[in-house]
C-alpha cells in the first residue's frame, strides 16, 4: 500500500505542477486552472481512501 500512496502523490505532484505551469504561461485561465486541481485532488483522494 505504501508504493500505491507513493505514486498516487508522485502522479498529484506532476500533474499539479503541469496545471501551473500552463496556468502561468497563459495557457490556460484561472477558472479552469482551479477545475483540473479539484478534479486531482479528488483523484489523490480517492486512491488515499481506496
Amino acid at each position: 500500500m505504501a508504493d500505491e500512496l507513493e505514486s498516487a502523490v508522485e502522479t498529484f505532484l506532476d500533474d499539479t505542477d503541469t496545471v501551473l505551469g500552463e496556468y502561468e504561461q497563459g495557457y490556460m485561465d484561472a477558472d479552469a486552472a482551479l477545475g483540473l486541481l479539484e478534479a486531482h485532488i479528488e483523484d489523490l483522494r480517492d486512491e488515499v481512501d481506496g
